[in-house]
């Protein structure tokens, strides 16, 4: 398509048919990224479920499921790089058939061009926030549950209000596995002959100390025929055959929950004096994702207008996959390094989409 007619700024229609012509331009290239992205890592997460195939009652039909259910995940976390290179290839199509060029000489400002491309940005954000909110939570949620089930035997029952286990004769129901191999809110049942109850033990917290589970803020509960006995005790040693290595396929990765998930989530930390910063940190981490994803397509304009204006389709790929490599990693580990140090997550997780911001006006200040 060649814009032979003259844009008046003021003329809403044909704004509206530019924006949709863009934006439909961006969307769809964007979309072919993320399927091609998707298949690759949809595979590579398929190989690596490979050598759990055939253990305990998970099958390829159940990796395959579970490869599906986290789909939206991954599709969350790749929203930044692949808006950056979908916008990237799509800006570059226009300007490689010249486009670009008409709808400048036809009277529209750099600047509106600019608003055009950011309202794809805009509907990106939103995608991203929804998928991130809403889908992904809970397609992981059910994978989890069937990979853990199928895999871990011992796992008998996963819920909302948290884990049903069975390890011999006792059954124990966990309230929340945290990813750090702690427990929290543990209740241990344990049966004698005939299946009666005998007593149940109680604890806060649990933590996983030299190939023993160490209770924290214990009550006991001995049930007898001449009734109830009740002790406290402010910490044990509880020898179980459960190790990290089994409950860790149901621990609570806080990259997975959804932001009200990991609000009331830290707050629930917060009560019991539990520590809480990785979950703040993904939190806010959450938040700035999307935010991220408006920045790199902000970033993709100054280079389509500015240093790669003349260069293939496969070197922008190239640049715009180097740039959201980038980005994906420099997020990562600044966050991590941000917990080892004690620095704020909240500036933990605004600096890296501040810079690549910083870095866009920059370059969008050297176009000009």
């Amino acid at each position: 398509m060649v814009f032979g007619r003259c844009f008046q700024e003021g003329d809403t229609v044909k704004m509206r048919i530019l924006d949709r012509y863009i934006g439909l331009t961006v969307a769809s290239h964007t979309l072919v990224v993320m399927s091609v992205f998707i298949a690759l890592f949809s595979f590579a997460s398929f190989v690596g479920e490979i050598d759990y195939i055939g253990k305990g009652k998970y099958g390829a039909l159940q990796a395959v499921y579970y490869v599906a259910l986290t789909l939206p995940s991954l599709i969350y976390q790749l929203f930044p790089p692949v808006a950056l290179i979908g916008s990237m290839v799509g800006l570059g199509m226009l300007s490689s058939g010249s486009e670009l060029t008409a709808i400048r000489a036809a009277g529209v400002s750099m600047g509106r061009i600019i608003l055009s491309v950011m309202k794809v940005g805009v509907l990106l954000m939103v995608a991203a926030l929804i998928v991130g909110e809403w889908l992904a939570p809970q397609a992981e949620y059910y994978g989890q549950t069937m990979r853990s089930t199928a895999l871990a035997e011992r796992i008998s029952l996963k819920t909302q209000s948290g884990f049903w286990v069975r390890d011999g004769h006792n059954f124990i129901h966990v309230r929340e596995i945290l990813a750090d191999s702690q427990l929290v809110d543990i209740s241990i049942y344990e049966f004698a002959e005939q299946n009666r109850l005998q007593k149940v033990t109680h604890a806060r917290t649990a933590s996983y100390q030299q190939n023993k589970w160490q209770l924290q803020d214990i009550e006991y509960s001995q049930i007898n025929t001449a009734g109830i006995i009740t002790q406290r005790q402010p910490s044990a040693e509880w020898g179980s055959l459960l190790s990290p290595a089994v409950l860790g396929v149901v621990a609570v990765k806080p990259d997975k929950l959804s932001l009200t998930g990991l609000r009331k989530y830290i707050g629930y930390l917060h009560d019991n004096n539990l520590n809480a910063d990785r979950y703040e940190l993904a939190f806010w981490k959450k938040i700035m994702l999307p935010l991220g994803t408006g920045v790199m397509v902000f970033l993709a304009i100054p280079f389509i207008f500015g240093t790669l204006r003349s260069v293939g389709i496969g070197q922008r790929i190239m640049v715009g996959t180097l740039l959201g490599i980038a980005f994906y990693l420099f997020n990562q580990t600044f966050g991590y390094v941000g917990l080892v140090y004690g620095m704020n997550p909240v500036a933990s997780a605004m600096l890296p989409p501040a810079l690549f911001l910083g870095l866009g006006l920059f370059l969008m200040r050297r176009v000009h």
